[in-house]
């Protein structure tokens, strides 16, 4: 079973295309990991064949894990960034924290420890912002969402503001569970990265 888990880990943090003109590294979730999905049919698969068509030569690479919080992430950017030296990184962290209601002091500053960590490294970054439900309340919620714009304008990164942005409303783009995302709201989360992401390609 512990090599199985390795292997399918493994497997997730190969590059999803080779090419010569730098690597784009995806850094999410369960939401960026295609959960429930096969995986050609998630977002970073769509993202793959859209480089390829328009942007030319990148590596695309997926080191994405379903359940990750920012404490996760955190702990492990370093060595996921000395892996694929990435010349850009998608930080799509943090929906996990609001759902479970963990500190917002907490997720900013490990939200800040991962976009230094690739600053530092050489890397560009695109933080990908989330909104939690209004259930919430109120004030949780707008707190939550102030963080990525916050961040974003300390560290001079591109932002997403909200990646759910045209799915989140829409119940029948959502699986059984109502959090994950169905295969045909793929191609709209797409369109709300690359907005954001073709201004940088070189």
């Amino acid at each position: 079973m512990l090599l199985r888990l390795l292997v399918t880990w493994l497997i997730m943090c190969l590059p999803l295309a080779a090419s010569a003109g730098g690597t784009i590294l995806i850094y999410g979730d369960s939401l960026s990991a295609a959960y429930g999905l096969s995986q050609d049919a998630g977002w970073p698969a769509l993202l793959q064949a859209r480089l390829k068509q328009k942007a030319g030569d990148y590596t695309l690479a997926n080191a994405s894990i379903s359940g990750e919080t920012t404490s996760g992430g955190a702990a492990r950017i370093a060595e996921t960034l000395k892996m694929h030296r990435p010349w850009l990184i998608i930080v799509a962290l943090g929906a996990n924290d609001g759902l479970r209601g963990l500190p917002l002091a907490q997720m900013r500053a490990n939200l800040a420890t991962i976009v230094r960590a690739s600053r530092k490294s050489g890397s560009r970054v695109l933080l990908v912002g989330m909104r939690l439900p209004p259930n919430y309340g109120e004030r949780y919620t707008h707190q939550f969402a102030q963080i990525y714009a916050d961040l974003a304008r300390e560290y001079k990164t591109a932002l997403v503001p909200f990646l759910l942005q045209g799915v989140a409303d829409r119940r029948e783009l959502f699986q059984a569970d109502n959090l994950h995302p169905t295969a045909d709201a793929q191609a709209i989360m797409l369109d709300n990265i690359w907005r954001a992401l073709a201004p940088l390609l070189k």
